[in-house]
C-alpha cells in the first residue's frame, strides 16, 4: 500500500508558489516539491498530485501497488472523483458552459489516475496531521524561492 500525502499552495493568487508530496510505502519516504514563480493555488494543488503518482508510474519498486492520495484541497479530490466525469462527457465544459480552468493539468492527472488504482481521501489542512503539516511547510520553502 502506498500513502501519499499532497499541498500545494501560493503567495497571492496568482503568486509564487510551491507543490510538495510526501511518499510513504514499506516504511520508507520519498518527499518531492516544487514551484512557479507566477502561479495559482490550485495549479499547484494539482501539481503536487500529478508529481507523486508521476513518481509511483516511474518508481519500478512501487510499480502495481494501491495508491491512496491524501489531500487538504477540496478541489482535487471532487474534481477527479466527481467533476471530470461530467467535464469530460460535455467537452471540458462547466455545468456553467464555462471552459474547465486548468483543464491541461485535469487531463494529466486524469491519465495518471486511470493508470493506476487510487483511492482519495480528505484530510483538514493546518489541523495537526503530522503528514499534512510537512508538506506545508516543505510548499513554504518553495515559495520563499521566489520572494
Amino acid at each position: 500500500m502506498i500513502e501519499i500525502y499532497t499541498d500545494g499552495g501560493c503567495s497571492g493568487n496568482p503568486g509564487p508558489g510551491g507543490w510538495a508530496f510526501v511518499l510513504s510505502a514499506d516504511g520508507r519516504r520519498i518527499k518531492k516539491s516544487g514551484g512557479e514563480a507566477h502561479t495559482t493555488n490550485n495549479k499547484m494543488e494539482l501539481s503536487a498530485v500529478i508529481n507523486s503518482l508521476k513518481e509511483v508510474n516511474t518508481n519500478s519498486a512501487l510499480a502495481g501497488n494501491p495508491v491512496t492520495v491524501v489531500t487538504d484541497s477540496q478541489y482535487v479530490k471532487n474534481g477527479i472523483t466527481a467533476w471530470i466525469h461530467n467535464w469530460v462527457k460535455n467537452g471540458w465544459k462547466t455545468s456553467a458552459k464555462q471552459p474547465v480552468k486548468n483543464k491541461e493539468y485535469w487531463i494529466e492527472l486524469k491519465a495518471l489516475v486511470d493508470s493506476l488504482d487510487v483511492s482519495w481521501r480528505w484530510v483538514k489542512g493546518h489541523s495537526g496531521n503530522e503528514l499534512n503539516e510537512e508538506c506545508d511547510t516543505m510548499v513554504g520553502l518553495e515559495m520563499d524561492k521566489f520572494r
